[in-house]
């Protein structure tokens, strides 16, 4: 694990205030901190590994209806220091505010130069918490250069107004500054007024965000933030036909150059295949799809160069910049006419905004352009995606329900960086990602417990959604102090799909955040969260959705390959960190691409050990019906052999019966299983994910850089492991064909004896069953079948010893 050996950046304002005037005392009644009762954990006895359900109250499930009622209430003291008037000579002054257990200052005030010097203007909040009891808030003025007392103004806790949204903001008001009880040798003269409001409210309070917060004293990295991922187009750019191309004419005889068309957007670059040359025309073909992604605003530039590689190396022929705002855009599949464009020499050498400076002419090329507005383009994998919706916004459908998710903190985290005296901490927030909407939590500082009680909501158009949730330690708000790129630190995620959960009910319950490391598995603590998907239970809209297609209509009449949309998720990531990158606090690449989970499809024995005993799991209901029907032809139980005998001889003889039967059997299924239905939305699952009993080495391969930074033996060994594992899957491959290719060896005639002995089973089975009923025939092999075991050959039976000795086409490889 890391360690950030740096000190934390002392405060822009440091919290001991020296010639401070004295505060008479004022008596106060007490204020309740924290509003809601203390949260009881119900523990379960499964595991330190899954899901708890936490019980009590949390705020807004009184009588009256709260608009943060997923999260508990928390009560701050909130002063806004707007301006001053009139105030004693100074040069910057600022403000100062004191409670009994808190110490802050304000920014310096500076002054424009048409601003007088004895009104200046903050326009700052303050949050505080906890609230002190039986306490005063002084409010004071200081000029910063000569720390001259400039007057202050004291407040009694108990007078300060309650304020509860939607009530509207406290008008702030004017408060004339008084001297101190006690004679400031650096004080002057007092005189003016200080405009301020002071107020209780919550973390619904509209201030809240932008506030300074007594538990996130670092605002310009630890506030809470929405952010939103940009608006991303495909782009198609179908290489027709080139004509007029600079060909060389040193070229052999009967050579046919190599002409490539290569494709620029950005960090974007893609190349077609060489082109089919038309000697009498001297053009040159493609009909290729060249696919990038875009995003908006649509400033980037289409740069397309054609180059000649017959000697192997790139020859610049010419190529053209084409404005992707310029480029039309479409929501089906309706024609969209391709165009030529002229090639030049010089329109592409240097930078794109010398695009108008033309070249010679060399050449056209023939483009079809148009932006997909009918895709989605994925920035998530597929099976943990949180939005399908077209890019084009006449193509989405109304919102189905609403998402409420309530953040309520974490607790038992670990230690994620160092300090000077040795002391660990944690900076902890979380990120809550679902389709375009991102949100960030306020990060707590230096606490392994941070209650963040933040709510958000997502409008939900497909219940087939995944929330993801992310924590992090911020270790970005030292970058200015240690003086280098620090990144966050990820603490742990939780996935929970939306089809899980129950109509209009809330669950409150606390995942354990695990993070995979190179040494193995480690719980990095639990995070507490309470989710609610508010929508009609049995709306036919919501119903609909499920006989819907997943994708967009495009992807399905024009289909991406599995390889090319791995590709345009890879590049649409990319743009996604980008763009977020440049918000402010920003979220840095290390915590997109956790959230997008970029490596998903990396090569890990784990996750492939872990896909084969998923596929074991969904193969052992068909085991276990195999087992069952054994034990009941070999009469283990002999009244459920009689019962089956008994069910099978109605089935035979009412055929009509079969299937209602069978959806019956399927319906009463269901509801036996009713019973145990998870009771919790399931979190990270490490059996299933074979994280417990990975092979150190195998865990080490899986963070292994691509290309491998390992030494040449470790490789070598690691190469030698995968061969002995490709070794086994081809030996089953093998068996798989080999089964098929008796089947087809049965009327092939490669084995003359067994196609006509099985040619004449066929017509024997079918001069039988013309002659005897079907019901008969049945009843007499469901009982063969089930014959009694004093009644059965230990060896295998003829036809499978039949099957056996057909032949296949293993003989003849080499």
């Amino acid at each position: 694990m890391m360690h950030l050996h740096t000190d934390p950046p002392v405060p822009e304002h440091p919290t001991e205030v020296p010639n401070q005037p004295e505060v008479r005392k004022m008596q106060t009644t007490p204020v309740v901190a924290g509003g809601g009762e203390r949260v009881r954990i119900m523990r379960k006895p499964n595991g330190d590994y899954s899901p708890r359900v936490i019980c009590g109250r949390v705020a807004g499930k009184s009588k009256r209806m709260h608009p943060y009622n997923l999260v508990e209430t928390m009560h701050y003291l909130f002063i806004r220091i707007v301006k001053a008037r009139c105030l004693s000579p100074n040069e910057s002054p600022y403000v100062k505010i004191r409670t009994s257990s808190h110490d802050q200052k304000s920014k310096p005030a500076v002054y424009r130069p048409d601003q007088p010097t004895d009104s200046p203007e903050w326009g700052q909040v303050f949050a505080f918490r906890p609230i002190s009891a039986n306490s005063t808030l002084e409010i004071s003025v200081w000029d910063l250069p000569t720390e001259r007392f400039l007057g202050g103004v004291c407040f009694d806790l108990s007078d300060v107004p309650v304020r509860d949204p939607p009530d509207s903001p406290l008008a702030p008001q004017w408060f004339r500054l008084e001297s101190g009880a006690a004679t400031d040798p650096n004080s002057c003269m007092v005189s003016g007024d200080i405009q301020l409001c002071v107020w209780i409210g919550t973390q619904a309070d509209d201030a809240f965000p932008e506030a300074w917060c007594s538990d996130a004293p670092y605002v310009a990295h630890t506030r809470s933030k929405v952010y939103q991922s940009p608006k991303l187009w495909y782009l198609r750019v179908t290489v027709i036909e080139a004509q007029d191309l600079p060909i060389p004419s040193t070229l052999p005889p009967l050579t046919t150059p190599e002409i490539r068309v290569r494709g620029q957007l950005g960090f974007q670059s893609l190349r077609t295949r060489r082109g089919s040359m038309n000697h009498h025309s001297m053009s040159f073909h493609w009909n290729e799809d060249l696919i990038f992604v875009a995003g908006e605003p649509l400033e980037d530039s289409l740069i397309v160069h054609v180059e000649d590689r017959t000697n192997g190396e790139a020859r610049f022929l010419g190529c053209t910049v084409i404005p992707v705002s310029s480029i039309e855009q479409r929501f089906d599949e309706r024609h969209v006419s391709s165009k030529w464009v002229t090639l030049e020499a010089g329109a592409c050498m240097g930078a794109v905004q010398d695009a108008g400076v033309g070249g010679p002419y060399c050449g056209r090329i023939n483009l079809l352009l148009c932006l997909e507005g009918g895709y989605h383009v994925l920035d998530e994998a597929a099976h943990v995606c949180s939005d399908f919706r077209p890019t084009a916004k006449q193509l989405w459908k109304p919102a189905i329900g609403i998402l409420e998710l309530g953040i309520l903190g974490a607790r038992g985290l670990l230690p994620m960086k160092s300090k000077c005296a040795g002391k660990g901490s944690t900076d902890a927030y979380c990120v809550a990602k679902y389709g375009k909407k991102w949100v960030r939590t306020r990060t707590i500082t230096d606490s392994f417990d941070p209650r963040w009680n933040e709510q958000y909501t997502w409008q939900v158009y497909d219940p087939c959604t995944v929330l993801t949730i992310g924590v992090f330690d911020n270790r970005r708000m030292f970058a200015d102090a240690a003086g280098a790129d620090l990144k966050d630190c990820r603490i742990g995620k939780v996935r929970i799909r939306v089809s899980t959960l129950e109509s209009n009910r809330v669950y409150t319950n606390a995942y354990p955040l695990l993070v995979l490391q190179r040494n193995g598995l480690k719980k990095m603590g639990e995070i507490e969260v309470a989710a609610r998907f508010a929508c009609p239970s049995l709306l036919p809209e919501t119903c609909a959705f499920y006989g819907q297609p997943l994708l967009p209509r495009m992807h399905y009449l024009r289909p991406l390959g599995v390889a090319q949309q791995e590709a345009l998720r890879g590049a649409a990531t990319e743009m996604v960190a980008r763009w977020l990158a440049r918000s402010e606090p920003p979220l840095g690449q290390e915590v997109v691409v956790c959230m997008l989970d970029t490596d998903s499809h990396a090569w890990s024995m784990r996750k492939s050990k872990a896909n084969w005993y998923r596929t074991v799991a969904v193969l052992a209901w068909a085991v276990g019906l195999a087992r069952w029907l054994d034990d009941v032809r070999r009469w283990r139980n002999p009244i459920t052999t009689l019962l089956v005998h008994v069910l099978y001889l109605v089935l035979v003889w009412y055929p009509d019966l079969i299937v209602p039967t069978g959806f019956l059997y399927v319906c009463l299924i269901g509801v036996w299983y009713y019973r145990f239905r998870p009771k919790v939305p399931a979190g990270m699952d490490i059996r299933l994910s074979q994280a417990q009993t990975v092979d150190p080495d195998e865990l080490d391969e899986e963070f292994d850089t691509m290309p491998s930074s390992m030494p040449p033996e470790i490789i070598s060994a690691r190469y030698d492991r995968l061969r002995m594992l490709a070794a086994r899957v081809q030996t089953v491959l093998g068996d798989f064909a080999t089964q098929g290719e008796r089947v087809q060896a049965l009327l092939s005639w490669r084995d003359p004896r067994a196609t006509k002995l099985f040619i004449g089973l066929c017509l024997a089975i079918t001069l039988i069953l013309y002659t005897v009923p079907p019901k008969m025939v049945a009843v007499a092999l469901g009982f063969y079948y089930l014959r009694h075991p004093m009644f059965r050959d230990p060896m295998p039976p003829a036809s499978l010893n039949f099957f056996r000795r057909l032949p296949s086409l293993s003989d003849r490889l080499m």
